[in-house]
């Protein structure tokens, strides 16, 4: 199901030739050749993941979600991924949501536009495990994968722990829900679990239309008031 879920975007959309291309030939965290899939094994990963995001936020204030995976088994995972998704990341998703739309986006139903996905949420910064000067930089992040909407941190020995961290920055009001699944692997064999299912959740955010109040102090410090 995760594999479905981690469809490669089609080639209508914004991003063209250079998705298809990755799609190919394979990304690696930090900018290396071989295909982020390959050798995976197969078998199931048990895990204990959660994720947190502000539930109340306003136009154009900074919010921070979290996704953490614990390895409680005596596997290592091949390589922790993180997928966000629009309402579901269940598949198959309704029309136009799932992993269908944007991270952090909606789908708009205006007919004839290259790329229906439209933000409601800016990523400032993704996850990234690169912390090497020679490591690639993108604004994608060091995590970003060939797959919709996924990101991936490599292998997680048992015991310890994954934090996939999204800065973002509303920028459309309203109810919206964010989705969340967790995967082993990118190549579909190597599955996640977390009491006998795939680790998923969703978030219901209220944004609000006022922006937050901002001023500076004395001392020159930005205060934000929620």
């Amino acid at each position: 199901m995760f594999r479905r879920a981690l469809s490669r975007r089609s080639l209508k959309s914004a991003y063209g030739v250079g998705v298809a291309v990755a799609a190919a030939f394979g990304l690696s965290a930090c900018g290396g050749g071989q295909s982020q899939a390959a050798n995976e094994p197969s078998g199931n990963f048990p895990v204990q993941a959660a994720a947190t995001f502000p539930n109340s936020q306003r136009l154009a204030q900074h919010s921070r979600m979290v996704v953490v995976v614990h390895n409680t088994g005596n596997k290592t995972i091949p390589n922790v991924a993180v997928t966000i998704c629009n309402v579901t990341c269940a598949y198959p998703a309704p029309p136009g949501q799932g992993s269908a739309a944007g991270a952090f986006a909606a789908n708009i139903s205006q007919d004839g536009v290259a790329n229906p996905s439209r933000p409601i949420w800016i990523v400032d910064t993704p996850p990234d495990p690169c912390t090497s000067p020679t490591c690639s930089q993108g604004s994608s992040g060091g995590a970003v994968t060939a797959y919709s909407n996924t990101w991936a941190l490599g292998a997680l020995a048992p015991g310890k722990t994954a934090r996939f961290v999204w800065n973002v920055t509303a920028v459309q009001p309203g109810l919206h829900i964010v989705a969340w699944e967790v995967a082993a692997g990118l190549n579909g064999k190597a599955k996640a679990v977390q009491n006998g299912a795939t680790p998923r959740g969703k978030i219901t955010v209220l944004v609000r239309k006022a922006p937050a109040k901002t001023y500076v102090t004395n001392s020159g410090k930005v205060v934000s008031q929620k």
